[in-house]
């Protein structure tokens, strides 16, 4: 019925109602004719997180399970500074901060893990679709998405790459991956996705070995919202990583203050003890 953004608008409009406005800031939306599949539908895209994929649920054949380690790793303003300097000059302009953390953290889960080079490794992560309403040659709806729409508007783009590549080539070849798929997503992609869900009966994203999920929740802010008794605690997911019962498949961005009292974001992340020694140790290198 509604993603994590629908979720949040609704909790920010009952907080809002219960502190005594009349109406909510942003009012709901529902045209959920913007993302119904065409007449006759016809996917435009490529979707590689819709792939079919031999093996698909082999997930933990490549995986020590039996001493799986979690740890939460800290970027703050020059964490962040010291990972865009490894980039190229152009790169560095044009990267967000999500591209930019995204293709470090791909990166380098890859060099922890030390797959063999010629296997593929998948970043898929969540893109909301809400206000990406770039004009295309194949779509004249120049609307988009609007802000108070609060049903399913998220995309899950995926970039690919060899491990031998992703391993062996300079930052910014992972981070272009990342930025690529994600300024892929606008409303044909939307539309392009809706169309797949129809033709193929709407397939689960795909699940390999090589696959890693990432989730940026920093604006979401549940922990933000006030019902008239004062901000929560605690407002964000319930698990340090993004699925309990595999979670070495996914990682959120959290909004995080360290103990010195400094924002950034935290990033819990599951891997076998010998590869998380390896992350450990690149993560360390950041500020050398």
């Amino acid at each position: 019925m509604a993603d994590a953004l629908g979720l949040m608008q609704f909790l920010v409009a009952v907080a809002e109602l219960a502190r005594g406005a009349t109406a909510p800031t942003v009012p709901p939306v529902w045209e959920r004719h913007l993302l119904q599949a065409r007449d006759v539908p016809r996917p435009c895209f490529a979707h590689r997180e819709y792939d079919e994929v031999p093996g698909a649920m082999s997930l933990g054949l490549s995986m020590p399970l039996d001493d799986m380690v979690t740890r939460s790793f800290f970027f703050g303003r020059e964490e962040l500074i010291a990972i865009r300097s490894r980039l190229t000059p152009d790169l560095q302009k044009r990267a967000t901060k999500f591209d930019i953390l995204a293709g470090w953290l791909w990166r380098c889960r890859t060099v922890a893990l030390a797959p063999d080079s010629d296997d593929e490794m998948r970043l898929i992560f969540i893109v909301n679709a809400r206000g990406r309403n770039k004009p295309t040659t194949n779509n004249n709806n120049s609307k988009g998405i609007p802000d108070g729409y609060y049903g399913n508007a998220f995309a899950l783009p995926v970039a690919v790459s060899k491990a031998g590549e992703l391993c062996e080539k300079p930052l910014s070849y992972a981070v272009e991956l990342v930025k690529k798929a994600k300024d892929e997503v606008s409303m044909e992609y939307m539309q392009s996705t809706a169309d797949l869900m129809v033709l193929r009966g709407r397939p689960l994203p795909c699940t390999t070995a090589g696959i890693y999920s990432l989730s940026d929740v920093t604006k979401a802010r549940f922990d933000s919202h006030d019902f008239g008794w004062g901000k929560p605690v605690y407002g964000g997911p319930a698990h340090a990583v993004g699925n309990p019962a595999m979670p070495w498949l996914a990682s959120f961005f959290l909004p995080f203050k360290n103990a010195d009292g400094e924002d950034g974001i935290l990033v819990p992340t599951s891997l076998p003890r010998p590869a998380m020694d390896r992350f450990a140790e690149l993560m360390a290198q950041l500020l050398v």
